[in-house]
């Protein structure tokens, strides 16, 4: 395995990392009303646990409100149900065709422990990048001693290795420091 497959295997994987961290932050809830917020909620439906996205239409209303449609009236109680196992902190409201959940503002307190879930987040993320680079630094290692390479090609990989790393810690950064803001904002 040469220099360049290292390197392009690396960033690919952190690239998914970097993907996965914006699906993770897109469930962080806001003061505004997001359907991702839902993406983890299951509803049983004909014994199966089923997403509720699968089941149900989600729209958001007025900014502050999401107003879930069922496809099938009858799950109804369903969908409250596994909206309140979700614990998302909002209480659903049914009028027996649909479901509103409205979002009420963000105290400082609650927008300060979203800031705390960001961090903690991106920081998770930036350990999968440095794993990667362990391991993009492993594979050139054994690269380095299988195909006898040269001791200035194995260091100019190493530091493209860096870079890369480097590199996607930064984008870690801004995506963190870009939602830190958006929870922070009133």
């Amino acid at each position: 395995m040469g220099i360049d497959e290292i390197l392009n295997s690396g960033k690919e994987k952190m690239e998914k990392c970097i993907a996965q961290l914006r699906k993770d932050l897109a469930t962080i809830r806001t003061g505004r009303a997001n359907p991702m917020i839902l993406d983890k909620v299951t509803v049983e439906y004909y014994g199966a646990p089923t997403p509720l996205r699968q089941v149900s239409q989600v729209s958001v209303q007025d900014g502050v409100t999401l107003v879930i449609t069922p496809f099938d009236k009858s799950i109804i109680k369903e969908i409250e149900k596994a909206l309140i196992k979700a614990e998302l902190g909002i209480t659903p409201n049914s009028d027996g065709m649909v479901i509103r959940l409205t979002f009420p503002p963000l105290t400082e307190e609650r927008r300060k422990a979203l800031t705390k879930d960001v961090k903690s987040t991106g920081e998770s993320s930036k350990v999968a990048i440095r794993n990667i680079r362990r391991d993009m630094t492993d594979d050139l290692k054994k690269a380095e001693k299988a195909e006898n390479m040269p001791e200035d090609s194995v260091k100019d990989g190493q530091d493209k290795i860096q870079k890369a790393t480097d590199k996607y810690v930064k984008i870690i950064d801004d995506i963190v420091a870009e939602k830190e803001k958006e929870v922070m904002t009133v």
